[in-house]
Parts: structure tokens; C-alpha cells; sequence
């Protein structure tokens, strides 16, 4: 696995793909505009997403899928879950890859990789996943996440493409387990930046974290995933990272819905995708196909759908029948 293949230039894509050359790879990092990708490989620089992390010289950006994939070992998938399909159906034959995106796709309402089972079937893959801020990343402090895969070869194989001595890889065999906390840990952030931003205080947010890491296991051992993996980096870790830092875009979302900002308001002034907020109406439908129980799920899909003001999901939630933890 000497190339590799970084398909998505978002922030999040060009850590990864700096992360991938700092531990030795000659990385092939894919943008979908031409004048971007042109851009980016003048200054080396993505000034947009990522400003101020130089490109090292063994990254080379292009819009070219085909250059970008050729002789590629590896491709790690890193576009918004929803747009995951539309990028799939335009790429040429994929090597083995890791998505390293997080949601659950509106249309089909499917996990990132039952979606590319669907249109790559028996292609070797996985999920990258874990506490990570791309900023960070790309700066080389000191982080961990984990390649979740049935297949043992690529999780070893990727682990040491991608690891470094301050980016820490676990390897491990549950996807879905490791996918459903990467993809409800963005729906608990928003509600607890609703709580922060509503002024209802560090109990009220500790407490609606706790319970909502406990919601996200009912649902990944419902689809067949483990709860104790939700307990893990791709789960607990992620979920303390998104609901307390500044930086998460869905716990800063949160803390605006909180304040009374109106949602199109917030989004309208971002240049990145949010993903609890597609993701949260998909992943209630999800659990109640499953037949799962997600009140803190339910209540942040009915906030974003403007059926309840943050003060009446709260209310609602703390009127909920008493039961044994």
C-alpha cells in the first residue's frame, strides 16, 4: 500500500491525507472542483477548510478520480455520508477502503458502509472512526481512532499505512457498532449544545450525555453491532469530544438552537456540513424500524423540524415515565 487515495477535500479529508504522508505514504488527495483542486496544489494549502496546514510535497490534490485512485492500495472515502452514493456512482474501481465519514444517509436511511456494500459489492472495506478534530490532526498532536472491519487484513493493513507515534490506531471488528456511535454521537452534540446555549447548565448536559451514550448502545446491539463498543473511542470517545468542544460544528449548532437562533440562520452562515442535522431525522427512523427507543434522538429531530422549541424537548424529556437506569 504504497499510494493512497484521500477521496474528499473537506477539512476532515485533508488532515487525513496529511496524517497518510506523514507516515510515509505518497497520498493522491481528490477534490470534486477543478479550480479548487488547482488552488490547493499552488499553495499547498486548503485556504477554505483547513487554513494554515501546509500540504507536505508528498501530497498531490487533483480532480481527476481516475489519476487519484491509479496504483492506489488504499482509498479512504471521506465525503458527507449523504453525498457518499452521488460520489460512489462517478468513481472508477476502488481499491480497499476506509469511510472515515459519519451519518446515516437519508434515502434508504443506511450506515456508510451498507451503502457501499450496496454499490461495491464485496469490496474489502471498513470504517475509520474516533475523537478527532481535523485541525489537530493535521498538526500532529497527539490523538487515537479506530479501523473497524470484519476484515482482519485491511484493519493491519491500513492500521500501518496510517499510524504514527502521536496518531494512535486501534484495530478492532465491529463496523456497525463503530459506525452508530460516529453517526448518533453528532444527534447527542446538538442536544447538548442546546442545553449549554439554553443556559440549563453542566448537570442538565452531563446528565443527557450519559443517557444519550445509553441510547446509542440499545441501537448499535438492535443492528447487530456490540453496546460495549459504543463505550469505546468510536462511541464514548467521539461523543465527549463532539459535546464538549468548542469546535464541533454540531455542538456549536446546538448551542445556537439554544440561544433562539433559527435553523436556517445558523446553517446559512457555515461552509461545512453539519451532519447531526440530516442524520438525526434518518437515525430515529432507523431505531423505530429497529424498534429501539431514542427519546434524545426524537426530541432533537422535532427541534430541528420546528415542532418544539428547546424548552419543550427538555420538558418533554424530563416528564418521561420514571424508570430503573
Amino acid at each position: 500500500m504504497e499510494r493512497i487515495a484521500v477521496i474528499g477535500a473537506g477539512a476532515w479529508g485533508t488532515a487525513l491525507a496529511i496524517q497518510a504522508a506523514r507516515a510515509g505514504g505518497e497520498v493522491r488527495l481528490w477534490a470534486r472542483d477543478a479550480g479548487r483542486a488547482a488552488a490547493m496544489q499552488a499553495v499547498r494549502e486548503n485556504a477554505g477548510h483547513l487554513p494554515g496546514h501546509r500540504l507536505p510535497e508528498g501530497i498531490t490534490v487533483t480532480a481527476d478520480a481516475a489519476a487519484a485512485l491509479e496504483g492506489a492500495g488504499l482509498a479512504l472515502l471521506v465525503v458527507p455520508a449523504q453525498h457518499m452514493a452521488a460520489v460512489l456512482a462517478h468513481l472508477p474501481a476502488l481499491p480497499p477502503a476506509l469511510v472515515a465519514a459519519k451519518g446515516v444517509l437519508r434515502d434508504g436511511l443506511r450506515l456508510p458502509l451498507e451503502t457501499l456494500a450496496l454499490l461495491r459489492p464485496g469490496l474489502p472495506a471498513g470504517v475509520l472512526s474516533g475523537p478527532n478534530f481535523a485541525g489537530e490532526v493535521a498538526a500532529g498532536l497527539p490523538a487515537a481512532a479506530v479501523v473497524a472491519s470484519t476484515d482482519a487484513a485491511l484493519r493491519e493493513a491500513a492500521t500501518a499505512r496510517l499510524a504514527t507515534a502521536h496518531f494512535r490506531l486501534y484495530e478492532q471488528d465491529d463496523p456497525v457498532g463503530a459506525q452508530v456511535g460516529g453517526a448518533a454521537k453528532n444527534v447527542i452534540a446538538i442536544a447538548a449544545g442546546a442545553v449549554m446555549g439554553a443556559g440549563l447548565g453542566e448537570n442538565a448536559r452531563a446528565a443527557l450525555v450519559t443517557r444519550g451514550l445509553t441510547e446509542i448502545a440499545r441501537l448499535a446491539d438492535a443492528l447487530g453491532g456490540r453496546a460495549e463498543t459504543v463505550s469505546g473511542l468510536s462511541g464514548l470517545g467521539d461523543l465527549l469530544l463532539t459535546c464538549t468542544g468548542p469546535g464541533s460544528r454540531n455542538f456549536s449548532l446546538g448551542v445556537a438552537l439554544g440561544r433562539g437562533e433559527a435553523l436556517e440562520h445558523i446553517l446559512a452562515g457555515r461552509n461545512s456540513v453539519t451532519e447531526g442535522v440530516a442524520t438525526a431525522p434518518a437515525l430515529l427512523a432507523r431505531a423505530r424500524a429497529a424498534g429501539v427507543d431514542m427519546p434524545i434522538t426524537a426530541a432533537v429531530a422535532d427541534v430541528l423540524a420546528g415542532k418544539v422549541d428547546v424548552a419543550g424537548a427538555m420538558e418533554a424529556l424530563l416528564a418521561r415515565p420514571r424508570r430503573t437506569e
